[in-house]
């Protein structure tokens, strides 16, 4: 579930950089949440569902 979470987020962040309008820093935002969402998944050791 955190993974599929990440990815998304990860994806979000992808799109916002991509396109013309950006919201500010809220874009960046998103791609820390993600990539800490991935760390605690790999440093709790549970199997990506």
């Amino acid at each position: 579930m955190l993974y599929t979470i990440a990815v998304i987020l990860i994806v979000l962040w992808l799109v916002g950089l991509l396109t013309t309008y950006t919201m500010g820093g809220v874009v960046h935002v998103l791609l820390v949440i993600a990539i800490i969402m991935i760390i605690l998944n790999v440093v709790r050791g549970r199997k990506a569902l």
